[in-house]
């Protein structure tokens, strides 16, 4: 019996590509950043209130890397205090806002304005922050909060020591994941301590403060060490997917391939085990298929089912940027419009249209640097990448070409400046 033979099509132009991406673009979180759910654009969230009775301005970077960025902001969201955004670069992706170093000394962030105190530090902000409003649950420093701080920290070195020191052979990568488990085993612990999977019985700070680096854990020990935490330890699985469930959370929340790769230069370095299992996993989280890991349902990234507009957002988050993607791309801008316009169509509309040959380096060169939640959300970034890929394979030439390689002593490919010069944002909304 005969084959089928694949039915190729012309990649839809741009007014054809901005009509189909209309319907996302007509969303609260495209019309309305500052009122919609929780995003990573919106530059003021006011909660209903007049803009001039807002106390707080936050400081936070403009790619949402840094995870005592994401503790505060996510407080603010859950808590719902109105607060305005400025944001700054940080240091391992371009230069540092002048404006923000005589602000701040040194340029650490997060930094918040409280009534026009100057608050550095991320637990520090979370104490003035409860003094002024209330605590989230019970508070930074109650009695039962303090050894779950403390336990959040002991987990971060065991991470830190599995993920960042080379190990030297087999043994030492076993004490390092040993050490690891021993203290997520005391977490998973204090999440079944109380009903419902949050600690202390209910959403609190005390969860805020594990939120950043148990997402960051759950990514590079994937990528780096092939180690599926939600996997191994249900507790831990159970409380992620609760606060999946929530949309203050999901509006803030990275994906594998982005904190596998923004983590080494902050970090100072992360280390493979080299595994066979861990180089399959970073694999799949590099190229795909998503979800890496089948059936579906033992998704490690996230218990969310794919939105049904995850194409359309995709679509309309890289035509807002178009021209400096094009720009900034190997391939140039007369290079990439084609290839990209395919990748875009097949996105949209399943169509498959051939790229031109020489295309592949440059879509995957796009592909590796899709930033989430920066640039969209978790399911539209895999949708897109696998756009971008699927349409790489198709280049007549070198259907195997691959990008820049992504760096790992910075992130200076992913400078935002370009973007922030050539984006023309609805009221209240950034990059």
């Amino acid at each position: 019996m005969a084959g089928s033979a694949t039915v190729l099509f012309e990649p839809l132009n741009g007014k054809e590509l901005a009509a189909e991406a209309a319907p996302a673009l007509a969303t609260p979180t495209f019309t309305d950043p500052a009122s919609g759910p929780t995003n990573p654009q919106a530059l003021c969230r006011p909660f209903g209130r007049p803009e001039g009775e807002i106390r707080v301005t936050l400081y936070r970077d403009h790619h949402a890397w840094c995870p005592y960025c994401q503790k505060v902001w996510l407080w603010l969201e859950e808590r719902r205090v109105p607060y305005r955004t400025r944001k700054v670069t940080m240091y391992c992706y371009g230069q540092k806002e002048p404006w923000y170093t005589e602000l701040v000394r040194g340029g650490m962030l997060p930094a918040l304005e409280l009534d026009g105190r100057l608050i550095t530090e991320s637990d520090r902000i979370l104490e003035a922050l409860e003094a002024a409003f209330g605590p989230l649950g019970q508070g930074m420093n109650a009695r039962e909060v303090l050894p779950l701080r403390q336990l959040e920290r002991q987990l971060f070195r065991a991470w830190c020591q599995w993920l960042c020191v080379p190990s030297r052979g087999a043994a030492e990568e076993a004490r390092g994941q040993q050490g690891f488990d021993r203290f997520a085993e005391r977490v998973a612990s204090a999440l079944s301590a109380d009903p419902g999977p949050f600690l202390l019985g209910e959403l609190g700070t005390a969860d805020l403060v594990f939120v950043p680096y148990l997402e960051r854990m759950n990514a590079s020990l994937a990528y780096y060490k092939g180690y599926l935490l939600r996997e191994r330890h249900p507790a831990i699985d159970r409380w992620f997917h609760a606060l999946e469930q929530r949309s203050t959370y999901l509006g803030t929340q990275s994906d594998f391939h982005t904190h596998a790769h923004d983590l080494p230069p902050q970090m100072g370095g992360c280390h493979a085990s080299g595994t066979a299992e861990q180089r399959d996993l970073a694999q799949r989280i590099d190229v795909g298929p998503w979800p890496v890991v089948a059936p579906p349902g033992s998704d490690p990234e996230t218990s969310q089912i794919e939105p049904a507009d995850a194409a359309g957002v995709a679509l309309a988050r890289v035509l807002r940027h178009r021209d400096t993607l094009l720009a900034r791309n190997p391939l140039g801008r007369d290079g990439l419009d084609r290839p990209l316009r395919c990748a875009l169509t097949l996105l949209i509309t399943g169509r498959v249209c051939p790229p031109p040959a020489g295309s592949a380096k440059g879509l995957r060169y796009l592909r590796d640097r899709i930033s989430v939640p920066r640039d969209m959300p978790l399911h539209a970034a895999r949708r897109l990448r696998r756009a971008l890929e699927t349409t790489a394979c198709l280049d007549p030439a070198d259907p195997g070409a691959q990008g820049d390689a992504i760096p790992v002593q910075h992130r200076r490919d992913q400078d935002p400046s370009p973007f922030l010069a050539g984006a023309k944002p609805p009221a209240g909304a950034s990059l």
